[in-house]
């Protein structure tokens, strides 16, 4: 249901301009879209990585199921993980001995798109800060498209995560910034 056709720029306020981007949040997530499409159109031919970052209920899990619909119905391999589940099967991959684990590990590695949900809300440890840095840098070396969403600000990935993640991230993804009213919480409140 979460798809290009059913978003809806509608619930994005059009009237005060935010400082930083001088823009308002209808226009910004106009913005967000159509990086989305371009990323979806040249997918094939234009390797890329997306940072979606934002406060929570902005449209960042929402865009990038929209992404993933596009990319799964024109025969791409999408792995949608949230961050606690990414470390979970990496961790297990780690200490057991399991094909079945190690070959979702591999997937992880592998497929044409892999799109991590909420990262910052695992537990950081020495660990996941390594498993992360080996991911990004293994799709990346290999051609293999990454998105990340995270309510996590610029300075607070850097901090959480490091300085070595942290530049690959920022001089190899594309990041869309999110701002705006907590939606999910508008949509309760509108009759």
């Amino acid at each position: 249901q979460e798809n290009f056709s059913t978003f809806s720029l509608d619930y994005y306020d059009d009237t005060q301009i935010d400082p930083v981007s001088n823009m308002t949040a209808r226009q910004n997530m106009q913005r967000n879209l159509d990086a989305a499409h371009t990323f979806v159109k040249d997918f094939d031919r234009d390797f890329q990585n997306l940072l979606l970052y934002g406060a929570p209920g902005l449209g960042k899990t929402f865009l990038s199921h929209c992404i993933a619909k596009e990319l799964l119905g024109t025969a791409h391999t999408v792995l949608y993980l949230t961050a606690y589940e990414l470390f979970d099967i990496l961790g297990k991959s780690f200490r057991e001995d399991d094909r079945e684990t190690a070959a979702t590990s591999e997937h992880i590695l592998d497929c044409d798109l892999l799109i991590i949900d909420d990262l910052g809300t695992e537990l950081a440890t020495a660990f996941t800060m390594s498993r992360l840095s080996l991911c990004i840098n293994e799709r990346f070396l290999n051609h293999r498209s990454t998105i990340i969403s995270t309510n996590l600000g610029v300075q607070e990935l850097k901090n959480q995560y490091g300085e070595r993640t942290f530049s690959r991230i920022f001089s190899s993804y594309k990041t869309l910034s999110f701002f705006g009213k907590d939606i999910r919480l508008k949509k309760k409140v509108e009759p």
